[in-house]
């Protein structure tokens, strides 16, 4: 079923001279509980797609539809509460506020967007992630793949439409960023959630069900892989 649709993206930086096409008229559909990586090169745009997926970077032109809804219909009060409560999403650096301890961190966007912590997710979360005997722990207290842990519980704590990870691992060594797919990997299974992954890493795309690879702005390949065990 189709879930997102991105239809005739452009992303244009700058004007004249200096200016930058970072996505030229991109259009691709991507279903409901896949798991999608998306390929390039540094500056190919893959990015840039990804961050307007999110509702964080306004397009040029075009359309993008999660789950039928315009993303970037409404007003700017209608896209903030669009990617506090749709849209997950996990960067290179984990971005934990270092005063808080796990739990905190996880629950902060919940209790930022004044709702009521869902107790019984945020321990199955704790379970999921190894989380549970470091609740209490503040980030400076962790490991590094720790911490990226607990960035993917903060992210999927809103228990969002879409999951979106700009390179989860370009900061790990490769026992954690192994360690960090397959976390992602269990939780796209576990909650049927939609999964895009950005990485230059051909090694990680490989665990996806389908590659989409990207080059100066364009959508160059896209293949769906066998399933994995």
């Amino acid at each position: 079923m189709e879930f997102l649709k991105v239809e005739n993206l452009c992303k244009v930086y700058g004007k004249d001279e200096n200016q930058v096409i970072a996505l030229d008229n991109v259009s691709l559909t991507i279903e409901k509980g896949d798991f999608t990586a998306i390929i390039g090169s540094s500056g190919s745009g893959k990015s840039t797609l990804l961050h307007a997926i999110a509702g964080v970077d306004v397009p040029t032109s075009g359309k993008i539809y999660l789950d039928g809804q315009d993303v970037y219909a409404g007003s700017n009060e209608s896209l903030a509460i669009f990617r506090r409560r749709q849209v997950g999403l996990i960067y290179q650096f984990n971005n934990l506020i270092p005063t808080l301890n796990v739990v905190e961190n996880i629950t902060l966007p919940i209790l930022m967007d004044r709702r009521k912590v869902n107790r019984e997710r945020l321990e199955d979360l704790l379970e999921l992630l190894g989380l549970k005997e470091r609740r209490t722990h503040l980030p400076n207290q962790l490991s590094g793949g720790q911490q990226q842990r607990v960035a993917i519980g903060r992210a999927l704590m809103n228990a969002p439409a879409v999951m979106l990870a700009d390179e989860p691992t370009g900061a790990l060594d490769s026992r954690n960023g192994h360690e960090i797919i397959r976390l992602l990997k269990e939780s796209n299974k576990k909650y049927g959630q939609t999964l895009i992954l950005v990485t230059h890493d051909e090694n990680i795309a490989l665990q996806a069900d389908r590659i989409i690879t990207i080059a100066d702005g364009n959508v160059v390949g896209d293949e769906r892989q066998v399933s994995q065990a």
